[in-house]
């Protein structure tokens, strides 16, 4: 089975080395298993398999014995590491023309996550989810994505942008207050979300190091490089990335095709010359997400088979045991290693 996830960019696999040193694991041991080298991690375009990265940060947390490594990868991640999309944000004239760079081009940087801005009558509240089941990595990856980007927004406006409070949507972990202490607000836990909440006045407050200039150039070559992005990606790829961002009521063919401004037959006959079809994509993405979620054991095996569409249990069941040759039961629930 092809991974429907995207390879990421090696680059902030640099911060997670950062804190392994610091903590005394040798680099070397954690990157050997996924064929890596500490040399290979200065490559500046450098990608590696989902996989991979996968089971780096679940080595991460073993070798390091450090549960909150998310939060102390996140705490290091300054805008200026987000290359020119860094460049960009400082640059910006309102802290909302900032959210909206991070809405576009974070796949740029990390295409498993998502950034959005929801606003009420009298609050704003950015949102950061996954885009693709992570699994038991779900926890470290958003808490260094969110203490990122609440670093950014903090930078930008010169410490002008009161944070109300922090949301997390699982349940608090032994460091919560640790938590509390690295994010410096309230930090709730067993929320619906993942994001932080802000007033919404200072959305469209001007910021003192507003350059347009620098904004237009780095803000152009942004959408240059998601351009180059979305070019150099296959049509199938495409499907499936939209397909993952459903994770539960898959859009059918014709919707699919309306999202990727497609006439249904052009899709239909683009995808044979890629030599697949919507039928095996979509067959592909069950099969991911139902491993991901056995894997994270947060839901019943009837659960999971409702969220992926089957109305029959037993149809489910024949499915897995197709990919499989094993039924769901026979696999259990993984864990994030806890200190110790």
């Amino acid at each position: 089975m092809t991974d429907p996830r995207p390879p990421l960019p090696g680059y902030y696999l640099r911060h997670v080395a950062d804190q392994l040193r610091r903590r005394d694991v040798p680099v070397s041991r954690w990157l050997q298993p996924a064929g890596l080298s500490e040399a290979d991690l200065a490559d500046p375009v450098l990608t590696v398999p989902f996989a991979h990265f996968e089971q780096l940060v679940r080595d991460a947390l073993t070798l390091s014995k450090e549960p909150a490594l998310g939060l102390f990868v996140g705490e290091r991640l300054a805008p200026a590491t987000h290359g020119v999309l860094g460049d960009a944000v400082l640059s910006s004239a309102t802290l909302r023309q900032a959210i909206g760079l991070f809405e576009r081009f974070v796949p740029l940087r990390l295409p498993i996550v998502a950034v959005t801005l929801e606003v009420s009558a009298t609050q704003a509240r950015l949102c950061v989810a996954e885009t693709c089941p992570l699994g038991d990595i779900q926890r470290p990856v958003l808490e260094a994505v969110l203490l990122s980007v609440k670093n950014a927004v903090e930078a930008i406006s010169l410490g002008a942008s009161r944070i109300d409070s922090v949301g997390f949507a699982f349940d608090a972990p032994d460091y919560a207050a640790l938590a509390r202490e690295l994010l410096r607000c309230p930090v709730r836990y067993a929320q619906t979300w993942t994001g932080f909440r802000l007033p919404l006045a200072l959305l469209d407050q001007p910021l003192r190091a507003a350059d347009p200039v620098a904004f237009r150039e780095a803000a152009g070559t942004c959408q240059r490089e998601l351009d180059k992005l979305t070019a150099h990606t296959t049509l199938a790829a495409r499907v499936q990335r939209l397909m993952l961002e459903q994770q539960t009521g898959f859009p059918s063919l014709g919707v699919t095709a309306r999202l990727l401004r497609l006439p249904a037959r052009t899709l239909h006959r683009r995808l044979e010359e890629e030599g697949t079809s919507f039928k095996q994509l979509l067959e592909g993405v069950r099969h991911t997400l139902a491993l991901a979620h056995l894997r994270q054991g947060r839901f019943t095996v009837e659960e999971i088979a409702y969220a992926l569409g089957y109305s029959d249990l037993s149809n489910f069941r024949r499915a897995f045991k197709r990919w499989e040759a094993k039924p769901p039961s026979a696999f259990r629930p993984r864990r994030l290693p806890e200190a110790g």
